[in-house]
């Protein structure tokens, strides 16, 4: 089994070495998500090129804000219509 190790930036003074999640197969479509922190966009639009010359599709979604969760609808279509996704925290 692979392991990988987590830094936490909260004073964590050993790495933790936990597991790998079980991978469910080829990532065909993955949604980038904006949370609307400032310089997010930015981020997303690098990651969306890089992910893009690798030969998978993208899309892109947004909440409407940051300081509440994504609304349902918009977690269901991220769930139906896509194999992974990244959301961007940056400031």
């Amino acid at each position: 089994m692979d392991f990988i190790d987590l830094l936490d930036p909260t004073a964590e003074r050993d790495p933790v070495g936990r597991p790998l999640a079980p991978r469910g197969g080829e990532i065909r479509r993955i949604a980038l998500l904006d949370i609307h922190k400032p310089r997010g966009d930015v981020f997303l639009d690098e990651l969306e090129l890089l992910l893009q010359a690798e030969g998978i599709d993208v899309a892109r979604t947004a909440k409407p804000t940051f300081t509440k969760p994504a609304p349902a609808d918009l977690r269901r279509e991220i769930a139906e219509s896509c194999d992974a996704v990244i959301e961007a925290l940056a400031d």
